[in-house]
């Protein structure tokens, strides 16, 4: 599927777009009749890691796939470092939500990880004792060296979503797209993705994932974005993440008693 982009009827300068790892304006997204997303603008900041919230059925997810291509916009338009996505997509990583992924193609964990250097095996797809080296580096990374020879199918939810992030992590991105990496995971693996990612934001790498766990925001992340099909605010944690933002975000359906127990900003 294509994406209308900003450079592809004209450069980021005179589409007056920043040069941030990804700018979305103007993005709406629909199935059927109703707008899962309605004209929303994005400023991701360099280096830093921006948790995107909202209820169930905000456009979180759909507003990340369409950023990316993945699905069609109706409207809008996103850039990648203020160029158009075709050529910057060796800057992107992206890992999909687990539930989205077929876990019975019977392929071995280590070829999942490779399948993240396709850049430097090139057309023949020969793999090398380096890129099997590389690759198991960053299973080392996730904790899952042990596992290398296992079939993917086998693995446990949190030991797959691993293997994901170790894959993103092969391609030696600039910016790491996360779609509910914390979804259906057990603590273990909680901490060891959140470990992986706050190592990313301190090599300069930029960080985006979309997040449900509200009790968590303040402590894994510097920026949120919280949307329901259109954008309602973002900015850093400190200041955006507020009992404000998050009952206009989830419009009731947020218990005072829930907002309360969360650390959240004065303003």
């Amino acid at each position: 599927m294509s994406i209308a982009l900003a450079t592809d009827h004209g450069s980021p300068t005179e589409l007056g777009l920043d040069q941030s790892p990804l700018a979305v304006r103007g993005m709406t997204v629909s199935y059927g009749q109703k707008p899962a997303v309605f004209s929303v603008d994005m400023t991701v900041a360099e280096g830093a890691m921006t948790a995107i919230i909202g209820p169930n059925g905000a456009g979180k997810s759909t507003l990340l796939k369409a950023a990316l291509g993945v699905i069609s916009p109706l409207a809008g338009r996103a850039t990648v470092y203020g160029k158009a996505l075709k050529g910057q997509r060796h800057r992107i990583a992206y890992v999909p939500q687990r539930a989205s992924v077929d876990w019975d193609f019977p392929t071995r964990v280590i070829d999942v990880v490779q399948m993240g250097l396709y850049r430097e095996l090139g057309l023949l797809k020969r793999v090398r004792a380096k890129h099997v080296a590389k690759a198991m580096a960053c299973l080392d990374r996730v904790g899952m060296t042990d596992f290398a020879d296992r079939q993917i199918g086998q693995l446990s939810g949190g030991q797959q979503q691993r293997v994901f992030l170790a894959r993103a992590l092969a391609q030696g991105a600039d910016l790491y797209l996360l779609d509910e990496p914390f979804a259906g995971v057990d603590a273990a693996t909680e901490k060891a993705i959140i470990s992986v990612l706050k190592s990313l934001k301190d090599e300069g790498k930029t960080v985006v994932a979309v997040h449900h766990d509200l009790a968590t925001v303040a402590e894994y992340f510097d920026r949120v974005f919280l949307i329901n099909t259109r954008k309602v605010a973002e900015g850093p944690v400190a200041t955006t993440f507020t009992a404000e933002h998050l009952n206009a975000a989830y419009g009731g359906r947020l218990a005072m008693a829930q907002i309360d127990q969360l650390d959240l900003a004065a303003g």
